[in-house]
Order: structure tokens, then C-alpha cells, then sequence
């Protein structure tokens, strides 16, 4: 299960990309609570608190504690997290307010295992991952840090659907309209044209028999 984060923040009056900007030059991010038939509440936090959530590797599919807001904290889940385009630190982050057992939406990392068990692996073939993450329902005391998914038996040019991982209970798919692919294994180009040749070689096998009969048959009708 993934870990429950805490940040603290602050309350602002004043939004606005003055006021924004303001706030990022002393060493704040602007950001927003909003969600539960609730007013948007909009916040700041110190910037190197959140660089550091952000670096777990799972802050967007954690649920976050936001303190200092109306004397409680706040339960949320990151949404949003906009970052600069040169810099690539955290400029404003929205966050969703969820109650303890809310069912809510979360993009969970794929993580693949038993790579040694895989024929296909071992013969050379290459792991194409389609989808990195999982979309995923789940009650919000539960989200998986993680899902991981075997590769046990899969041989080259087979691929791996969502129908065939099995999910922690209470969890599901968010996309339930159909099977869709998370990985594949492709061969590689060597492989590809050895299996070529031999495939060539087969057809001309196949053909010899053939050419060899209708040899006979143009000398008999000679004969």
C-alpha cells in the first residue's frame, strides 16, 4: 500500500500571478484544495518539503495530508502538479479533498518481474512496455504503490493484457471497456532474420518436392 504523506502549508488571500510569483521567490509553491461539495481553499507550501514528496517516486498516487489549513488536516490526493519549463520545479500543485474511504482514481506504476523465467527474454526478445502505469479504482486507505506484473512464461511475440494481472482486492481497472494491451515481447532485429531464413529456407524445401515432380513429368511426356 502506498505510504500517506503529510506536508504543511499555509492559507493565502491573495491569488494571482503577482502574487504567485511572489510567493515562488520566497521559497513557496501556490497551490489549491478543492473537491467534496467544498469552496476551493488555495495554499501555499515551502518548496523544498514538496520537492522532497515529490521524489518518493509515488507522491501522485499517495494520499497527502495537507496541515495548517482551518486548524485540521486535510486529506487529499495530488492531481496536478504543473512544473517549469526550464527549471522543472514545481510552480503550482492542485490537490483533490477526499474523505478517509473514498473511492478515487489513481495512475499506478507497472513494475515487471521474473524476467529470467521469460523464454522469450531469455531467447533474446525484447520487452516493449505499452503502458508504464495503471489507471486504477480504489478505495483511498489502499492505493497500491505498485503493481507488479510476471513475466513467467511469456515467450517471444506474446503480449500481456490487463485481464491477465491480478489486482488487489478492492481494486480494479479504470478502463473496463476492453482488453487492452500493458506489454509485449518482440523479438529483435537478429532475431527476426534468423527466423527469415528459416522461414525462406522451409518455403524452399516445400517448393523442391514440387519442381522436382513436374521435371518428371515434362520427361515422361517426352518419352
Amino acid at each position: 500500500m502506498s505510504d500517506t504523506l503529510t506536508l504543511s502549508a499555509e492559507t493565502r488571500d491573495r491569488v494571482g500571478k503577482g502574487a504567485s510569483r511572489a510567493l515562488r521567490r520566497e521559497g513557496r509553491v501556490p497551490a489549491v484544495i478543492y473537491g467534496d461539495n467544498k469552496e476551493p481553499t488555495s495554499i501555499h507550501l515551502e518548496e523544498r518539503a514538496l520537492m522532497k514528496a515529490l521524489h518518493t517516486g509515488h507522491f501522485m498516487n499517495s494520499v497527502v495530508m495537507i496541515e495548517g489549513v482551518g486548524g485540521k488536516a486535510v486529506r487529499t490526493l495530488p492531481k496536478d502538479v504543473a512544473l517549469d519549463v526550464v527549471t522543472e520545479r514545481p510552480v503550482h500543485v492542485d490537490f483533490l479533498r477526499i474523505s478517509e474511504h473514498a473511492k478515487v482514481t489513481v495512475a499506478v506504476p507497472v513494475v515487471f518481474a521474473d524476467e529470467a523465467a521469460s523464454p522469450g527474454l531469455k531467447k533474446g526478445g525484447v520487452l516493449n512496455i505499452v503502458r508504464h502505469e495503471l489507471e486504477l479504482v480504489c478505495d483511498a486507505a489502499e492505493i497500491p504503490s505498485e503493481i507488479t506484473i510476471s513475466l513467467k512464461g511469456y515467450e517471444v511475440g506474446d503480449s500481456l493484457h490487463i485481464s491477465s494481472v491480478t489486482l488487489p482486492k478492492g481494486v480494479a481497472s479504470a478502463i473496463d471497456d476492453r482488453d487492452f494491451t500493458i506489454a509485449t515481447i518482440v523479438a529483435p532485429s537478429a532475431l527476426k532474420s534468423e527466423e527469415g531464413e528459416a522461414a525462406a529456407e522451409a518455403d524452399a524445401a516445400a517448393e523442391a518436392p514440387a519442381d522436382e515432380a513436374g521435371a518428371e513429368d515434362e520427361a515422361t511426356d517426352g518419352e
